[in-house]
């Protein structure tokens, strides 16, 4: 039994239990330290293991229930969940059985519990990877599948299920004349399915592309950045749109609230050798004037699921009536921020259209100098049945489900009357 194996799969259960049992969501865990004092391969084993314990949490808990008289305290419930996904994954059942009772067994809460993970880890590895294909897509959580099925309809939120079970692959942004590893897409992104450390790919030293889901790349190509001009990049972090813009030529002020969140921007510019003037700011207080705005909204992120398995669990909704009234008030400052005959290109990674459709609906409607642009939207990749009523984009992870799907997302370009 590894002791690095074991410590990996120690913090993964920890994250599991921040997670499910405090609604923290990973990336929080990761920011707070949780995972520093390990070594970088068992950082990335402990948060795979994570992602793919959430992914499979619907299948690793009815395998579980068969042989539980009584739900077990969260911190036991997560060892066995993780070492059922492990096992019905094909890791060694030696291995995987040693190690989850060990980390069992020290816990002087818990160490009395050791006997039933030995009994019922050893009866999942016996059942346990012939019955896990054979069980259903696990669901989202019901405080988010059934706002999704209502705006979307069932097959489409099966999709979006099955997308999110498979995780996502690796997406790039490629410099112009650069060169990068993967398959070319539709829209001009590039990706991998099996990427591996991503500092280690072809490229990333000399700053030839940045990653970044194809989805996400597609609000700069629709807003048409031009060399030179004026752009505004409103809650620029973590920066990818920003790299966009800057790569175009075009002169970027990019704004976010989160120094700690720009600074991953300053380390992006400086290997990608692009400037933006980058600042920290609240974007409702900014002021200024420009040609062009790209508003990436601040948004309850459900359009990332494929990503960040752990938001259906560390989320309950609760927070989504305030997020939809800060967009709306961050699109009003914003277009007063646009120049007259300037553009703005408002998106959100969200699934729920109060947070896209919605939102530029009742914009126009208090905006008279406020239009549409939908030609905007004639770009490499785009497919027309993803064109929307009001005339804004609307990007879901079960489109390109043979490509590997994409990121949620919904965009709009409005012009702005001279």
């Amino acid at each position: 039994m590894s002791d690095n194996a074991t410590a990996a799969r120690r913090s993964a259960i920890y994250l599991l239990d921040q997670i499910l049992g405090e609604g923290r969501l990973l990336s929080e865990c990761l920011a707070a330290g949780a995972l520093d004092r390990l070594a970088p391969e068992d950082r990335a084993r402990a948060q795979r293991l994570t992602l793919e314990t959430l992914r499979g949490l619907e299948r690793a808990d009815r395998l579980l229930e068969n042989h539980l008289n009584r739900t077990p305290a969260l911190t036991v419930h997560n060892a066995l969940r993780l070492g059922a996904v492990e096992l019905c994954h094909g890791e060694a059942a030696h291995g995987v059985v040693n190690s989850m009772v060990d980390i069992v067994g020290r816990s002087r809460k818990h160490g009395r519990l050791k006997g039933l993970m030995n009994a019922v880890l050893r009866k999942v590895a016996a059942e346990g990877p012939e019955a896990w294909p054979k069980m259903r897509v696990p669901r989202l959580p019901e405080w988010l599948r059934d706002p999704l099925i209502m705006a979307w309809g069932e097959d489409a939120i099966a999709g979006m299920e099955k997308a999110q079970f498979a995780g996502a692959p690796l997406d790039l942004t490629v410099k112009p004349g650069a060169s990068g590893p993967g398959d070319v897409l539709p829209t001009g992104s590039t990706r991998l399915h099996d990427a591996g450390q991503v500092t280690a790919l072809p490229g990333y030293g000399k700053g030839d592309w940045w990653v970044q889901d194809a989805a996400a790349a597609i609000p700069v190509r629709i807003l048409a950045p031009k060399l030179g001009e004026k752009i505004l990049d409103l809650c620029a972090a973590p920066g990818g749109k920003t790299l966009q813009l800057a790569a175009a030529g075009a002169d970027v002020t990019a704004l976010d609230v989160s120094e700690t969140r720009l600074a991953r921007v300053h380390e992006n510019l400086k290997r990608t050798g692009l400037k933006a003037n980058v600042v920290a700011g609240d974007a409702l207080e900014h002021q200024g004037q420009y040609g062009a705005i790209l508003l990436d909204a601040p948004c309850s992120a459900t359009g990332t699921i494929r990503r960040h398995p752990d938001l259906p669990f560390a989320k309950d909704g609760s927070e989504f009536g305030e997020l939809i009234e800060l967009q709306a008030r961050m699109l009003a400052h914003a277009w007063s921020l646009l120049k007259p005959g300037g553009r703005l290109v408002y998106c959100t990674c969200s699934l729920l259209p109060d947070e896209g459709e919605v939102q530029v609906e009742e914009a126009l409607d208090q905006h008279p100098d406020m239009s549409v642009d939908r030609a905007a939207l004639n770009i490499a990749g785009i497919e027309s049945e993803w064109i929307t009523e009001e005339g804004g984009l609307r990007l879901r992870p079960d489109y390109w489900a043979d490509l590997g799907g994409m990121d949620g997302f919904y965009i709009a370009r409005l012009n702005k009357s001279a």
